[in-house]
């Protein structure tokens, strides 16, 4: 049996450790051995929750390790995934059961997928993306390695996310419309044109905005 390690202990963390216990693998395939993360006190105060064992930077991987990510950023978590692969580390994906998947998807590795998500016909999930709870990717859509789906989010058909892009949750991708990599999308944004790489837009009709 493998022993799962999640990668960051605070609020997304213990969701995740909750999806684990649901996933149909759990007790059969791998139990959950505890959390990596940099802040020793992340669990202070909530109880039920495996201990916090160390920190991704000094962790040394053990026969049968396997890991997941649960860091809500693109950014850290392209970073620490990249981290526990220098070392050769595996990871593993994370379907609740809710999770409706038609027909001819394919996922890639390293996949956490929350309740009552539905992935239509022939769509392309890469590695490492996220898809929160009651999130729709419409038939044909290719999901972009790190990318970050929140919930409610939906993507309409032969829509393209590119790598490390982010949805908010409600965000709207209108059919066929393409999302350049490292963008990021409001909450409850509607997407009615293609969006630059490393652009942030908001609103509806969802804008370029600046910080």
């Amino acid at each position: 049996m493998k022993n799962l390690i999640i990668i960051g202990a605070r609020g997304y963390g213990r969701e995740v450790y909750n999806l684990a216990l649901q996933c149909a693998g759990y007790q059969k395939d791998f139990t959950v051995k505890g959390f990596l993360d940099d802040k020793a006190d992340a669990l202070d105060g909530f109880e039920n929750y495996p201990e916090i064992i160390g920190n991704v930077e000094d962790y040394t991987i053990q026969e049968n390790d396997v890991f997941c990510c649960a860091l809500g950023s693109v950014k850290w978590k392209k970073h620490y995934i990249e981290l526990i692969e220098s070392k050769n580390g595996t990871f593993i994906n994370l379907i609740h059961p809710t999770v409706i998947i038609h027909s001819n998807v394919k996922l890639g590795n390293g996949l956490i997928a929350f309740m009552y998500s539905n992935i239509s016909n022939d769509c392309t999930i890469g590695n490492y993306v996220t898809i929160q709870g009651f999130v729709a990717i419409g038939h044909d859509s290719k999901i972009g390695k790190w990318s970050h789906l929140n919930a409610y989010s939906f993507t309409g058909g032969f829509a393209v996310l590119e790598e490390e892009v982010t949805l908010n949750t409600r965000s709207t991708i209108l059919p066929n419309i393409t999302v350049r990599k490292g963008a990021v999308v409001g909450a409850a944004s509607l997407v009615i044109k293609n969006v630059k790489e490393n652009t942030t837009v908001f609103g509806v009709p969802a804008r370029k905005i600046e910080f």
